[in-house]
């Protein structure tokens, strides 16, 4: 048997030989070289990383060698100068190009690298590979006024899912209070206009391409939702793909896109559902003077959620609930009408004064279709309802309703409601039946929400399925009454839309309980003295 090449490091008295294989030493001055080597490319892969840090680096040598301490001093001034007046002319710009990325490269290297072991290993995103640590990436930190971005690469066979499910645990681990992962990039590319729109739309392609082994955090670091947010100005003509209705947390302003879809508003109460309605009023005020837009309203709970502004509807039901089932019904006739004219002319209506939007806005949906005693009544109510959700959003005939239970027995056609706003609720179980399943796992926590947040809510990104955090505008009761004053629905008795200030049908006139004669409850002495037609003279 031929000898294996090595070191015998043991030799037993019989044939066993324990064998160990020779080291390669390498020369001490290799090893300096190969280290040095290595830093050096380090180092120049994160100068092509960090081309801005790099030059500014290099001109503050530049500088110093040139012109001493004034050489670095007197630039830093004048670059403060023109920070603060960069900021008082446009903030929104100083932000996104000058103390956003600043920050976020201050926060990236001095809060979140120093924790970023600890945290992905106590939140169970830590994965171990070949015996070794395997952590998700930190790649880069975008800061704003209110939110720190934070871009993932994921370990290889994770998901979205992995972070999103433990997206509370990452909010604390970093010291805050709320948080979200986006699977895709959370902003949208922006419209390039101008000569060089070709050239920074090929930018836009690498910049936004779909990379699938990336994750979004968003970490909420200053509560812009805390301050009541005033209502927005009404437009003189209503962009119904865009009705501005709340903030959202990076300060902007978030609209809803009313046109061909029905809303549904689920919260507790005294969880702000009054905002949300009162804001889509207010957006729809504009086109509501001019004819564009009729209000339906029925308020179950005797107007006095919406009989301040009954000017501004076309039609109010709040005291019978008759009156409502035949508003609904004459909804449903004017979504056939409409049906049968324009079928096969076009697939969405478009609205205009000859044919208007018909919105129809509900309070408390519930006293409608759970809590009505008349089971007959409640069925042809259920009956309509089910019919304008699901054939009225393509022909203008769109249904607004806000209830506190959204549970399948309180609202059985739930489901066809393709936009849907979750405030504060009362169950865990109920984001989920509002927003839709998984939705309080993706970071919708309205069964949380604080005291304070009247009119907060969690709402769903176009195209996207995270959660999305606004508060509602406050709209008060002077300005109810200035909306109604300003705005008024116009008065057409020839137009079957537009009959403002009357009830479908009458309050009905209900007879008197008959009572059975109980014997009495006083004395006789007593009650004829009491009684002066049974024989007893008054005092």
């Amino acid at each position: 048997m031929r000898r294996p090449r090595g070191e015998v490091i043991l030799t037993s008295a019989g044939d066993l030989l324990v064998i160990r294989p020779k080291r390669f030493v390498l020369p001490m001055w290799l090893v300096v070289l190969g280290l040095v080597l290595r830093w050096l490319a380090r180092f120049c892969w994160w100068c092509l990383r960090h081309p801005v840090t790099m030059g500014l680096a290099v001109a503050a040598v530049v500088l110093y060698a040139e012109h001493g301490v004034p050489g670095v001093v007197v630039p830093l001034v004048l670059a403060s100068a023109v920070s603060a007046l960069w900021r008082w002319r446009d903030e929104a710009s100083w932000w996104r190009w000058c103390a956003g990325p600043l920050l976020g490269r201050f926060r990236h290297v001095f809060v979140y690298r120093r924790a970023w072991h600890e945290a992905m290993t106590l939140c169970g995103l830590a994965e171990s590979y070949d015996h070794r640590p395997v952590l998700p990436e930190l790649l880069r930190v975008r800061s704003d006024q209110a939110l720190d971005v934070l871009t993932v690469r994921m370990v290889r066979g994770q998901t979205p899912t992995d972070f999103q499910k433990v997206t509370a645990n990452l909010a604390y681990a970093f010291g805050r209070r709320h948080a979200r992962v986006y699977s895709e990039r959370p902003d949208a590319p922006p419209t390039r206009t101008g000569y060089s729109a070709l050239l920074l739309g090929w930018v836009d392609r690498v910049r936004f391409r779909d990379r699938p082994t990336l994750v979004y955090l968003v970490l909420v670091r200053t509560d812009a939702l805390r301050p009541v947010v005033p209502p927005f100005d009404a437009p003189p003509v209503p962009d119904f793909t865009a009705l501005p209705l709340a903030r959202r947390e990076d300060l902007g302003t978030w609209s809803l896109r009313l046109l061909a879809t029905h809303v549904l508003i689920g919260g507790a109460t005294r969880s702000g559902k009054g905002s949300v309605l009162w804001s889509l009023v207010r957006a729809l005020a504009g086109g509501i003077t001019s004819g564009l837009v009729r209000l339906w309203v029925i308020d179950p709970k005797g107007g006095m959620e919406f009989a301040m502004g009954r000017p501004l509807f076309a039609r109010f039901a709040g005291t019978s609930f008759e009156a409502m089932a035949d508003l609904l019904d004459e909804a449903v006739m004017v979504m056939r009408e409409r049906q049968t004219r324009l079928a096969g002319t076009v697939r969405v209506h478009t609205p205009t004064e000859a044919d208007p939007l018909v919105v129809v806005v509900i309070d408390e949906m519930a006293a409608l279709t759970a809590y009505l005693q008349d089971v007959d009544l409640r069925r042809r109510i259920a009956s309509s309802l089910g019919l304008l959700l699901s054939q009225g959003a393509g022909v203008g005939v769109l249904v607004v309703a806000a209830l506190q239970d959204p549970r399948k027995e309180v609202l059985p056609f739930r489901d066809l409601f393709p936009t849907r706003i979750a405030l504060g609720l009362t169950e865990a179980a109920q984001v989920d039946m509002v927003l839709g399943d998984g939705a309080r796992t993706r970071g919708a926590l309205a069964d949380q929400m604080p005291r304070w947040a009247k009119g907060v809510g969690y709402v769903i990104l176009d195209g996207t399925p995270e959660p999305l955090r606004v508060r509602f505008s406050y709209v008060t009761d002077e300005d109810i009454r200035d909306l109604a004053r300003r705005y008024p629905a116009p008065a057409d008795a020839a137009d079957i839309l537009a009959q403002v200030g009357r009830e479908s049908t009458p309050e009905p006139v209900r007879p008197p309980l008959p009572r059975k004669p109980s014997g009495p409850l006083l004395p006789d002495a007593l009650r004829s003295l009491l009684d002066p037609d049974g024989g007893g003279e008054p005092r």
